[in-house]
Formats: C-alpha cells, sequence, structure tokens
C-alpha cells in the first residue's frame, strides 16, 4: 500500500502525453499574450504641471536623473560605515589606587602612632585606638568610594588595615581594568561585526578593536575577581579573602564608555562627503503611474521623451509577455501540479478545464479593463478607473477551481492568475495582491460549499475582504480621499458579490462540460428517492439494501480518515447499479432459497457476477451520474478473485485439466482513491458480516480484520493513498457501526414457550445462512502481511 500520489501503476494508468501536455501550455501561452496584447501598447502625452495622469507611462529612452534613493542610500552607507567611538580611560586604575591606599592610611596612621609603652596601659590604649578607628569609619567610607559594614569594618581593624590587604585590592583590580571593562557588554557585543574605535581619554590615540568578545562586562568582571585573585590569596584567612573579593567587585567600575556625541558627529562628517548620485532611466522603466500627480520631476522625465512618445511596438513585449507566461505555467506544473492526485487523475482533462478557466477570466478581465477605461472619462462624477478595476470578479476563478479539484489546486492557480492579470496592469503589484488574496480566500471560502447559498454568502465575505484590501491599499498609495475611498468600496464590494454570482453560474456549466461531480449534485444523488436507487429498491431489493449499508459504512470511516464522507456515500450507494440488468442471479435478491447458479457452470457464473460492473458502467454512463462515482463502480472489486467459483472449477476440473485462475477474477483496475477503496473495504465486509452465525462484537472484529488482511495480502490496496493507520481507523469504524446493526435483541415472552429466556439475533425463525466463506484463517494467521489487532482501540 502506498502513500505517494506517484505510484507507478498510477502512472501507467494516467500518464499523459508530453506532446499533449506541451500543447495545452503552450496554446494557454499564445492565447493569453493574444488577450493581453491591447495592453501591451502603451500611449502617451505631455503633461502639465499639477494634472492627473490617467495611465502609466514608461520610457523609451536612456537619460539621466538625480537618484535621491541613490544618494540617500550612499549617505546611509557612509552614514554606517563610521565606527562607534568609545572612550578607554586609562588613567582609572591609578584613580583607584590612590583612592584605595587614601582611604588605608587614615587609619594606619592611627595604629602607627599609638603604640603602648608598657603592659598596664594596653587595655586603657586599645579602647581608646578602638573608638578612633571607629570614628574614622564615616570618612573611610567616603574616601574609598563604597559603603562598609561593620563586620568588614571590624576585620580591617583586626588586621590593623593592612597594606598586604590594600595592595591586593589594587593589584587585582588593576589587572580586571587593564582588560577593559563595559556597562553593557550586549550593547558593545552589537558592533561585534564591524568593531568600534578606541579613544583613549585625555591623548589623541586611537585604535580599532574588532575582538569586542574580551572585553568583561560589569557581571562578567565581578566574576573574574575570585579566579584572577585565586592564585594570589590561597594563602590568606579565608576571612579576610572574602573581604578583599568583596571590596575588588564593589570597587569595579567601567573604563570603556561609549562616545555618543563623537560618534554622531563622525557620522554627519562621513555623509556631507557623499555627492548627489545620478542615474540613468533605462528604456522601459516606470516614469508616471496612473492617478499620480504630475510633478516637476515627472515633467523633467517627460521632457526627454516628447519627441519619443507615440505607439510603441508591441512585439518585443509581446514575446517577453508570452515568455513569462509559459514558464510561469511550466514552473507550476512541475513543482505542484504533477504532484498533485487531484490531477494525475484523468491529467489532460483536468489541465485543460484549467486552461479554459484562466482563459475564460483573462476575458472577463480585459472586458472589464476596458469597460472601465471607457466608463471613467464620460461618467457623470469622477471615477477613477484604479476604483473599477476593484470590482473585476477576479477570485471566482479560483473559487471554480476549488469547487471541481479543491483548495490545493486552487491556491496556486490564484497566485498564476493574479501574476499573469498583473501584466495587464503595467505590473501593477497593488492590484496583484488584491487579486491573490481574494482569490486565496474565495477559494479558502467555498472549498466546503454544498449549497448554492453558499456561493452567495462567500461573495459577501470576499466583498468585505476586497473594501479591506482597497483600504489598505489607497493608504498605502496615500490616496484615500473621501470621494474615493467611497467609490473603490462600492466596486470592491460589488466584485465580491459578483464573484459569487459567475461561480455559481459557472458551476453548473463546467460540471456538464467537463464531467465534474460537486457536492451539490452528490447530495442530489444521495436522496433514496433518486429514479435509479428507486428502481433498485424494486426490483432487486437485496442489493439496494446492501447498498444502503455499504453506504453508511464508508461515509463513516471516511469521516474517520478525513476523506470524502459525501462522495463515500454515494460511490456506496451507487456501486453495484449494474445488478439492476441480472437481479436474480446474485444471491442478496434469490427467493425461496434457489439459487440460480447450482445449474451453471463456474465459468459461466463468474461471467455473469463479473458482468455487474461493466453493466453499472454502462448504466451510470446513461444516467450521466458522475465521473467519480463511475470509477467506483469500475474499481470496487479491484482484481479480487471469485474464490467460490473458482474453488468449484478446480473440483469440477479433470485430473489432466488446468483451471486459469485470472479467469476468476474482476478485470479490475485496483481502487485509486480513498473513497473508492473505502467502498470495497465496505462492500465485502457487509456481505460477509451476514453470515456470521451469533455475531458478537468479537466474531464481528475477527471477520474484519480477515476481510481486510485478504485484500491487503492481495495487494488489491496498493494503488490508493489509504495509510496503516488509516485502515485501523476505517476497521474499528466498520466494528462500531456492525455492531450496531447485529446487537442482540431479547425476545418477547409471549413468543417463547415455557422456561425459555434465551436471546437470539433476530427473530426465531430466521434462518441463518452460511459462515462467511473463503477466508483461509490459517493462511491469514501465517502470511507475513498480516495485519494484527487491526481496529482495536
Amino acid at each position: 500500500m502506498s502513500t505517494k500520489p506517484s505510484d507507478i501503476s498510477l502512472k501507467k494508468r494516467f500518464s499523459s502525453n508530453f506532446w499533449i501536455l506541451f500543447g495545452i501550455l503552450f496554446t494557454v501561452t499564445i492565447i493569453s499574450t493574444l488577450i493581453l496584447s491591447p495592453t501591451l501598447v502603451v500611449m502617451h502625452a505631455p503633461y502639465k504641471l499639477g494634472d492627473i495622469a490617467d495611465k502609466n507611462i514608461k520610457a523609451t529612452t536612456d537619460f539621466f536623473v538625480e537618484d535621491q534613493n541613490a544618494t540617500n542610500q550612499q549617505k546611509e552607507i557612509a552614514r554606517n560605515s563610521v565606527l562607534t567611538i568609545y572612550d578607554y580611560d586609562k588613567s582609572l586604575p591609578d584613580k583607584l589606587k590612590r583612592q584605595i591606599n587614601s582611604a588605608f592610611s587614615l587609619p594606619q596612621s592611627i595604629f602607627a602612632s599609638s603604640q603602648p609603652a608598657n603592659k598596664s596601659t594596653d587595655g586603657e590604649k586599645s579602647t581608646e585606638i578602638n573608638n578612633k578607628i571607629l570614628g574614622l569609619k564615616p570618612e573611610f567610607e567616603k574616601t574609598i568610594g563604597i559603603p562598609v559594614n561593620n563586620g568588614a569594618y571590624k576585620i580591617l581593624e583586626n588586621e590593623k588595615f593592612s597594606g598586604n590587604i590594600s595592595g591586593l585590592i589594587v593589584n587585582i583590580l588593576s589587572k580586571i581594568l587593564r582588560n577593559g571593562v563595559v556597562a553593557n557588554k550586549d550593547l558593545l557585543l552589537k558592533e561585534n561585526d564591524k568593531g568600534i574605535l578606541l579613544k583613549t581619554i585625555g591623548t589623541d590615540s586611537e585604535m580599532v578593536v574588532r575582538n569586542l568578545k574580551h572585553f568583561y562586562g560589569l557581571d562578567q568582571a565581578k566574576t573574574m575577581v575570585r579566579i584572577i585573585g585565586e592564585p594570589i590569596l590561597k594563602d590568606i584567612d579565608y576571612t579576610v579573602v572574602n573581604l578583599i573579593v568583596d571590596f575588588t567587585q564593589r570597587l569595579i567600575q567601567p573604563n570603556i564608555t561609549p562616545n555618543r556625541r563623537e560618534t554622531e558627529k563622525r557620522k554627519n562628517e562621513a555623509v556631507a562627503l557623499i555627492n548627489s548620485t545620478l542615474y540613468r532611466i533605462q528604456r522601459g522603466e516606470m516614469i508616471l503611474r496612473e492617478g499620480e500627480r504630475v510633478s516637476a520631476l515627472h515633467l523633467l522625465k517627460l521632457h526627454e521623451l516628447r519627441e519619443q512618445t507615440g505607439k510603441k511596438q508591441a512585439l518585443e513585449k509581446g514575446i517577453g509577455t508570452a515568455l513569462i507566461i509559459f514558464a510561469l505555467l511550466t514552473i507550476t506544473y512541475l513543482i505542484h501540479l504533477k504532484f498533485q492526485r487531484e490531477i494525475l487523475h484523468y491529467q489532460n482533462k483536468n489541465l485543460f478545464f484549467i486552461s479554459s478557466v484562466v482563459i475564460l477570466f483573462l476575458f472577463i478581465l480585459q472586458f472589464f479593463t476596458f469597460f472601465a477605461q471607457a466608463l471613467a472619462p464620460g461618467a457623470p462624477v469622477t471615477i477613477s478607473p484604479a476604483s473599477i478595476f476593484y470590482g473585476i470578479p477576479m477570485a471566482a476563478g479560483a473559487m471554480t477551481i476549488c469547487q471541481f479539484l479543491g483548495f490545493n489546486i486552487a491556491f496556486p492557480f490564484a497566485i498564476v492568475l493574479s501574476l499573469i492579470s498583473a501584466i495587464s496592469f503595467e505590473n501593477s503589484y497593488e492590484l496583484c495582491l488584491f487579486f491573490l488574496l481574494n482569490g486565496v480566500m474565495g477559494a479558502y471560502w467555498v472549498q466546503n460549499c454544498k449549497e448554492h447559498k453558499g456561493f452567495i454568502q462567500a461573495g459577501v465575505k470576499i466583498g468585505l475582504l476586497n473594501m479591506i484590501l482597497a483600504t489598505i491599499i489607497d493608504i498605502y498609495m496615500i490616496d484615500f480621499s473621501g470621494l474615493k475611498l467611497l467609490w473603490d468600496w462600492t466596486f470592491a464590494f460589488s466584485g465580491g458579490i459578483l464573484a459569487g454570482i459567475i461561480t455559481a453560474g459557472l458551476t453548473p456549466l463546467m460540471e456538464l462540460s467537463f464531467g465534474y461531480t460537486t457536492d451539490s449534485t452528490l447530495h442530489e444523488l444521495a436522496n433514496l428517492d433518486q429514479p435509479l436507487l428507486r428502481r433498485l429498491m424494486l426490483e432487486a431489493p437485496g442489493t439496494y439494501h446492501h447498498s444502503v449499508i455499504v453506504g453508511s459504512l464508508a461515509e463513516a470511516a471516511a469521516s474517520e480518515i478525513g476523506a470524502n464522507p459525501l462522495l463515500a456515500k454515494v460511490c456506496g450507494y451507487y456501486h453495484d447499479i449494474g445488478k439492476l440488468k441480472n437481479p436474480l442471479y446474485f444471491i442478496e435478491n434469490q427467493k425461496n432459497g434457489k439459487n440460480i447458479h447450482n445449474k451453471l457452470a463456474p465459468s459461466m457464473s463468474c461471467l455473469i457476477l463479473t458482468s455487474h460492473v461493466k453493466n453499472g458502467i454502462e448504466l451510470a454512463k446513461e444516467k450521466k451520474i458522475g465521473q467519480h462515482i463511475l470509477d467506483a463502480i469500475n474499481q470496487h472489486h479491484g482484481t479480487t478473485l471469485i474464490s467460490f467459483f473458482y474453488n468449484k472449477a478446480k473440483q469440477q476440473a479433470k485430473d489432466d485439466q488446468v483451471v486459469n485462475i485470472d479467469n476468476f477474477r474482476y478485470p479490475g483496475p485496483k481502487p485509486q482513491t480513498r473513497e473508492t477503496a473505502l467502498v470495497m473495504l465496505a462492500d465485502v465486509v457487509e456481505a460477509a458480516s451476514r453470515t456470521i452465525e451469533e455475531p458478537t462484537p468479537a466474531r464481528i472484529q475477527g471477520l474484519v480484520q480477515q476481510l481486510f488482511n485478504k485484500l491487503f495480502s492481495d495487494n488489491q490496496l496498493d494503488e490508493c493513498p489509504l495509510t496503516l493507520k488509516d485502515l485501523h481507523n476505517i476497521a474499528r469504524s466498520y466494528n462500531k457501526i456492525l455492531n450496531g446493526i447485529y446487537h442482540h435483541r431479547v425476545e418477547y415472552p409471549d413468543k417463547l414457550s415455557a422456561g425459555e429466556s434465551k436471546e437470539k439475533n433476530g427473530h426465531t425463525n430466521r434462518q441463518q445462512a452460511d459462515t462467511a466463506q473463503n477466508i483461509e484463517d490459517s493462511d491469514m494467521e501465517n502470511s507475513p502481511s498480516t495485519l494484527k489487532r487491526l481496529g482495536q482501540s
């Protein structure tokens, strides 16, 4: 079983001739170019200062004009090239050293001048010294520059404010400051790509520094105090070490600081050296856009083109446009469409449908363009052609595609159509973006549309979105005067409503022309009062009941695995309509227990059974019930073996006679879609479940697992995109529904003899059918392809 849409068998079945594909792309390119050709011819006339341009004008020759943007860009480059200047305070270590030594010298002088003369006066002197030292604490804190708590001050007092302590503090502090400390390292590292200019304070010395990571931030510098001090503090008391570390950490100050004033000054000087840049306007460059007010610069540009104005040669531009469209279509197909399963099925038809929609909406685009240009000048009120362009219902193209091929195809279609449409408006990216967004959202809003009113609802949503997009574009273009904005809103909303109406009208036409089946049609076909289903109910009631249950099983499983439940249900309803031709040859329609096949040869019975597929296809084509349902009829048996008649033929064969197994298989093809595979699985499960004696949940689950394993081992699911997880969910869904159908019922007492209270399945007179045939339990258990515990929660 494969999950890839590029299965080999699928490619073989739906492969397209290269020349057909090339022909479709080439034809669309040529027709699109011809449709757009009128807009490739540009006429322009001289304007006066203050006039409003009524169309786009491009240069037809080369000339020079000052490029203000380029000049500003060069100035910006020059400005950014100036390195940020940081001041380096080289004298800070010496300043802190003097500050520390000065603070320590005050109490040191008291200890030096207060040596006791004898032991009798030692206690008194000590108290006096302590009082003096304690009195110096405020001055000590002021001199050293940091607050000192009483505990730290007492430790210093006990150490007699040793010069060794102050020397160690100065030593560690100097090493850290010599490396460089910055207040905000994150800000500094933003300059790491180009470096900084380090200027020494008090001198003219400057140097470029590019390795900025070696500088310390404040937190990093404080961390480095203990690391740097570890080798020189290892023989000192732990309490003193902590004091030295604490003092050093709090004394650290940034000695590298940004000089913003000097940096800004040098940036301004660099900008002042930049001269104005002259640029050449090349042939084909836009000079004046539609709706712009003509300025002096426009007049300057147009003056150079005065003698060359007139009708442009469209040949070169036409060839370029054709190449652009061809490249756009080809690349879109190669990188996206060719891998979509919706396209691979009947690829030529789908590509022809997409091409037809592209051409149709380019015609609509040109019609509205000419209408806008003709209406705007003669309107009783001032209406800009740009306002009318917002009313073009281009979103209907993607909406129409989404109805038949899904959102995955409609999305790239909206991109392609908007890009091609932009050519008609002189490559206006504003309108390109407008058409792209409303096309994508339009497709999104109709992807689950099942009723015609849904198209109008989607049209209203698109109209509101168009109004928002038109407002955004007007603000971006700085053109949102009250009256113009009102007209923009009017046409934008009308364009959304018109898109919904066009989609609603095109859908049945496209469905009829290309043989597609929409959800609306599926809803009609799902009605059990449909003539074909009523005929099935009257002429083949057993098949009708079987088909209804198959449809219910397929619908529930489709919801579980994310397939199309409505399509699966309808396919289930119609998969056996071919039995209408010979209903009595199928056991579910036989009465009184008489089996016609008992009198027929196995080969003849096989031909009759397999013919219901062919008969169903013919009947489906006659009633025009849709290609998806026709495919389900054709594929729901795959290439499975009719094992009952095959075994019967082997039993009746003579010793020297060989029975060809291929003569007892359905012709196929195998299921190609998830919905068709669901019908195949539901078909075999529903038929076999009728043969279970006393259908308990365990027996039903075992039967479902065996049937799934049989089809899986027979490679019947190889060509559809079901995964093993999907099979598990399908089996669980089927188990749930079948348990509900065959649950036990209690028989009423008046129908039971005395002493009987036994529960049975159905009525007491129900004749149990034979148990499920042709499921070889031992073979399934030993098969390497057996799926274990399938459908169990």
